[in-house]
């Protein structure tokens, strides 16, 4: 009997270990972010010795010299204002890495500080309780990782820096990238494959999620190739509190800029009751988190106005926590897509509002149907067969398609992807399916409120552990 309630208390040991091991899912890791509600961005980097965001990216490292450094202030800092976490600019556009990293010279260890930016600011901010984001640039001037001169060794380099970063730190529970696919960067997600990278940064913090500044690309109403919506709101991206219903940031610098200058010690700061009013609060009941950006002074301190500033900020709020329940949302897309910039036909256009413009990568511009075609269609010719399992519709800007049928081109024979009424009411309609081998994916319009406009339609092949 003692051995069978021996092997009985191990089996159930090892049950409760087994479910212990297993990582969140997705949508508990955006609920736990949302719930933060409220964080420190720190732009700290070499910009901060150079009075500009963006230097000379062949700015010498012994530039690099922050002569009472302290990152507990730091997180003394966000804690008084009662915020739950922070980001870290570990490597910005001109390509300085504050950690002690093998993949490049061009790092903290051959400043004069010689310390490890990256452990010191994690260390400090877990002694006060508050989770540890890193910001991470793909776009590097100085090892120039720019657009049109993209190599193998690149994309090695980027893995490289994101392994050592995500393995010497501790948990790290979001990753915020930038400088790619975006207009002033011009690094698309084909030069640097995204589903690599994103799929890279799992495989060795299964739970941290990953963020990319893209949302003044990309439509609000799905995830493209980000775990959580952004929106920069110095360049004019405005959340809907009234309509989001999904895991976003909204990030805005206390400060007139994202890196210290040397006016800043003077300068008028964001009036923190407006903050308070206008952001921390709204935002964090429409599932969003707000990160305010505080830019350490050369010397690696925080001035005496920002922390003023934060003081203040927490006076006239208190974290509350939970937020309501998040919406669960589709996965997010993250491959390729295989219909950018491929031929395109279909039934008469409205004006020059031709075929290619519903694939051209650009979700302003739109296919519009000419309104005296009764049944509108609209098709992409893949080249040869090719596999796919995902196709994603966006409306121009409204709720327009109402009933349609997606088709695809297979050994010379059409077969049906989906036909009926729109599975949603939003702009973009996600079908994911099994994965089909076809040349060609074909759409036909029955029904749509008003003529039929459609922005962009995307065709990707998901890599699934059920194929």
């Amino acid at each position: 009997m003692k051995s069978q309630r021996r092997l009985a208390t191990l089996l159930l040991l090892l049950l409760t270990l087994g479910a212990m091991a297993q990582p969140k899912s997705l949508h508990q890791l955006q609920q736990e972010f949302i719930d933060r509600r409220f964080g420190m961005f720190i732009h700290f980097n070499m910009p901060t010795f150079c009075n500009q965001d963006w230097p000379d990216p062949d700015t010498p490292a012994e530039r690099f010299n922050p002569t009472k450094l302290d990152c507990r202030q730091w997180a003394r800092a966000a804690k008084s204002a009662h915020m739950s976490y922070g980001c870290l600019t570990t490597k910005h556009h001109s390509g300085f890495c504050i950690w002690d990293t093998r993949t490049t010279d061009y790092n903290v260890m051959n400043s004069p500080l010689k310390r490890d930016v990256v452990k010191e600011y994690a260390d400090a901010f877990r002694a006060e309780g508050l989770e540890v984001y890193l910001y991470y640039s793909i776009l590097d001037t100085h090892h120039r990782l720019r657009p049109h001169l993209i190599q193998p060794s690149h994309i090695q380099l980027i893995k490289d820096q994101l392994t050592e970063l995500l393995t010497s730190y501790g948990r790290i529970s979001a990753i915020i990238i930038d400088g790619w696919d975006a207009p002033w960067s011009r690094i698309s997600y084909d030069e640097v494959p995204f589903e690599d990278i994103y799929r890279h940064i799992k495989s060795l913090q299964p739970e941290c999620l990953v963020m990319d500044l893209n949302a003044a690309k990309y439509p609000r109403e799905a995830l493209f190739y980000t775990d959580i919506k952004s929106y920069e709101q110095g360049a004019g991206q405005r959340i809907s509190t009234q309509q989001n219903r999904l895991p976003a940031l909204a990030c805005l610098p206390l400060q007139s800029s994202w890196f210290w200058k040397t006016s800043f010690p003077t300068d008028k700061l964001k009036n923190p009751e407006e903050l308070v009013r206008d952001m921390i609060e709204p935002y964090g009941d429409a599932y969003c988190t707000f990160i305010l950006n505080v830019a350490p002074n050369r010397e690696g301190l925080m001035d005496k106005n920002a922390l003023e500033a934060l003081k203040e900020i927490g006076r006239l709020w208190t974290r509350t926590g939970h937020v309501a329940n998040l919406p669960e949302a589709p996965a997010p897309i993250i491959s390729s897509n295989l219909a950018k910039n491929r031929p395109a036909e279909g039934s008469w256009s409205d004006d020059y509002a031709i075929y290619d413009f519903a694939n051209d990568d650009d979700f302003g511009s739109c296919w519009n149907a000419n309104r005296e075609v009764e049944t509108p269609w609209w098709c992409v010719t893949l080249g040869r067969e090719t596999a796919f399992n995902t196709v994603v519709i966006t409306d121009r800007n409204d709720n327009r398609l109402q009933r349609y049928r997606l088709e695809y081109l297979s050994g010379g024979q059409w077969q049906t992807l989906f036909d009926g009424a729109a599975p949603c009411a939003e702009r973009v309609k996600i079908h994911r399916f099994p994965t089909v081998w076809g040349s060609q994916v074909k759409l036909t319009v029955w029904e749509s409120q008003g003529t039929a406009s459609i922005a962009e339609v995307g065709v990707y092949c998901e890599r699934r552990l059920a194929d």
